[in-house]
């Protein structure tokens, strides 16, 4: 069972102008792998800092004075308060701009936005998480809320991929998951030139083959480039898994946060409002959301 202030409703970040950032400082700025960072954000607010709720799978607006603001996936679970986590890799204008900022520098956040996983339906069942390459950052957030709250959960499993080791976001943290006893975590790599890799090798659905699970019990949660998508998505239809069961975190160029400007609109819905989390049933019926 959730608690209440698990729920991220109404609170302080959203309310009265959408539109106003909140100012955060960085606190810590970590690499992780080539162009990519993970951001460590505390607000400058303690009221903001204490009372800031979010669900795993939503997303923050985060913006840089003077260049813009982007929307970024929330990488830290809500179990976790008081600090922002976020991974951002290097692409354009503003993530640049972000690599250019330093400790202690100050920032902007709006949001939280999106709907988030459905955590209340998922609880009480097993739970699958697989990902692909920069997949690993919206789904952290949720494996860590998981095994933080690991009595409202039944199995875990963990599939990851990348294409190298060295390749592997969060790859001490998810290495050191592999022996632990509450958890299937099972890490690929598409190849280990290097030959000291310890974990599987071989695409991601390989794993699939190291995994038992229960369709008709286990939520998914899937996150990836399109080809990921493309062959779990096949795997989990293969098993059985009902198409209200499989989630999908997915994400466009969203501009607003808050439904107005259009950006994201995918067919009658809009990624802001109605997602970044969708299920496959959404996606039979709004096939160009892949």
């Amino acid at each position: 069972m959730l608690l209440a202030d698990d729920v991220a409703t109404h609170h302080p970040v959203l309310s009265d102008n959408p539109y106003q950032p909140h100012l955060a400082r960085i606190v810590r700025i970590e690499k992780m792998v080539e162009n990519t960072q993970v951001f460590t954000l505390r607000f400058l607010d303690e009221h903001l800092v204490r009372s800031f709720r979010h669900q795993p799978g939503q997303f923050i607006m985060l913006s840089i004075p003077g260049t813009g603001e982007m929307p970024i996936s929330i990488s830290s679970s809500p179990t976790r308060p008081e600090v922002l986590e976020l991974c951002v890799r290097r692409v354009g204008r503003v993530t640049s701009a972000l690599y250019r900022m330093r400790t202690n520098d100050v920032v902007g956040v709006r949001g939280p936005y999106g709907n988030g996983y459905p955590m209340q339906e998922i609880a009480g069942n097993d739970l699958l998480l697989a990902a692909g390459g920069l997949g690993m950052a919206p789904l952290r957030s949720l494996l860590w809320y998981a095994l933080d709250r690991r009595n409202q959960f039944n199995n875990i499993t963990l599939m990851y991929g990348s294409k190298r080791p060295e390749d592997m976001l969060f790859r001490d943290e998810l290495v050191a998951l592999v022996d632990r006893a509450d958890i299937n975590c099972l890490l690929t790599v598409d190849a280990d030139p290097s030959g000291t890799w310890k974990n599987h090798v071989g695409l991601l659905p390989t794993l699939f083959d190291h995994a038992r699970i229960d369709a008709a019990r286990t939520y998914a949660a899937v996150c990836g480039p399109p080809v990921v998508y493309k062959f779990i998505l096949q795997r989990l239809l293969n098993l059985g898994f009902p198409k209200n069961r499989i989630l999908m975190s997915l994400e466009r160029r969203m501009k607003c946060g808050v439904g107005k400007c259009g950006h994201c609109s995918i067919g009658y819905k809009y990624t802001c409002l109605h997602g970044p989390i969708f299920t496959y049933w959404d996606a039979i019926n709004l096939p160009e959301m892949i």
